[in-house]
Order: C-alpha cells, then structure tokens, then sequence
C-alpha cells in the first residue's frame, strides 16, 4: 500500500514537470510567434540585434539587385555585338562564295577561250593573205568566218579589245616596241601587233602593242 502511494506520488510529480515544460515551451512558441508577425507587420521600421533597421536592408538588397540587373545588361549588350559580328562575317563569307561561284560559271572556260582566240587569229590572216594576194572568193569565204566566229565570241561575253588610240593600260595592252609618234599622243597605242581579248570584261590576253614615243632626230 505504502509503494502504490509512493508511485503514485512519483508519476504525478513527473506528470507535473512535463505539464511545466509543456507550458513553457508554449509561451516561448507563442512569444516566437507574436514577434515574427511584429516584424512582418512593422515592415521598413523592424530593428534587428545589431541595429540594422528594415529600410537600411531594403536599402543593400536593392543596390545588390541593381548591380546584378547593370551586370546582366552588359552581358546582354555583349552577347548582342558579337551576334552582329557573327552575322556580319556570316554575310560577307556568303557573298564571296556567290561571288566565287559566279565568277566560275563565267571564267570557268577562260583556258577554252584562250586556245579559242588563237583560231581568230589565223581566220584573219587568210583573210589578209587571201586579199593580197586576189582571191575574192576565199576572201568573202573567210571574212564570213571570221564574222561568225566574232559573233558566237560576243555571245559569251569574250570580245576583242581596240586599243588604238588609247592610252597604254599595262592590265591590257604589252608593249612589244615603240613608233614614232608622227602627230599621235606621246604614250599612246600607234600599232597592235596582236590583237587583245576580254572576257566578261576580264583580260584574258593582253594586246601586243606598239608604243608611241618621241621620233629620234
């Protein structure tokens, strides 16, 4: 009977403790509690441990936000200018690769065109040859020729050069000697040797020229 007591009393002092303990951590919940709702509603005006109120720490986080947003800017305008010089570059590479393959369909029977004007050539010699010496058949044979094959040149784009007259234009013309200007323009062209050709206005054979120059006394 002694012992019941004895534990009963035990169980009820430790029922107490634990009821104490409960209450406290209650209030220090409570007190917890009704502090952060003070802060939340006090706003720019809440003071923290150290002294630091709402409107200074509002005051660095909005510096801190604003230097993120100027970095991000600067970013931003960089990622913007080397997209411009990449779309640049972009574009130039693209029109020098038409322009390459441009030039190969016109240029690309530049080496034909050569062998090819060697043949006018001899057409204009038997022209000349068969004049000389009065054969009016074969001259008109021949000039015919000739005609056609000048022709069928300036359809695609190649066409004989006429530097006479002109001023020596050493992308055009190769001087292979000098006449006496006799009233022409000191430096001009007084002879051609050999005719030029062009195509698509590019000098694919530089005239054979005669040079005007002063006459020796």
């Amino acid at each position: 009977m002694f012992l019941a007591r004895v534990r009963t009393r035990a169980a009820a002092d430790q029922l107490g403790v634990l009821l104490t303990y409960s209450s406290r951590q209650g209030r220090n919940l409570l007190c917890a509690f009704s502090a952060a709702n003070q802060q939340r509603y006090a706003g720019d005006h809440t003071t923290t441990g150290d002294g630091t109120t709402g409107d200074q720490i509002k005051s660095v986080a909005m510096m801190s936000l604003e230097k993120k947003a100027l970095k991000l800017e600067e970013q931003v305008q960089d990622l913007k200018e080397r997209n411009r010089i990449t779309m640049a570059d972009s574009e130039n590479v693209r029109k020098r690769t038409q322009k390459y393959v441009m030039d190969a369909k016109l240029f690309g029977i530049q080496s034909f065109c050569r062998d090819l004007v060697e043949l006018a050539d001899l057409v204009e010699d038997a022209v000349a040859q068969a004049a000389k010496d009065g054969l009016n058949d074969m001259t008109e044979v021949l000039s015919q020729v000739d005609g056609k094959l000048q022709s069928i040149f300036t359809k695609h784009g190649l066409e004989k050069m006429n530097p006479m007259g002109s001023t020596f234009d050493p992308y055009e013309h190769e001087v292979v000697c000098h006449v006496p200007a006799e009233g022409r323009t000191l430096g001009t062209v007084a002879m051609i040797k050999q005719d030029g050709y062009k195509l698509h206005g590019r000098t694919i054979r530089h005239a054979h020229v005669g040079l005007a120059v002063e006459s020796p006394e």
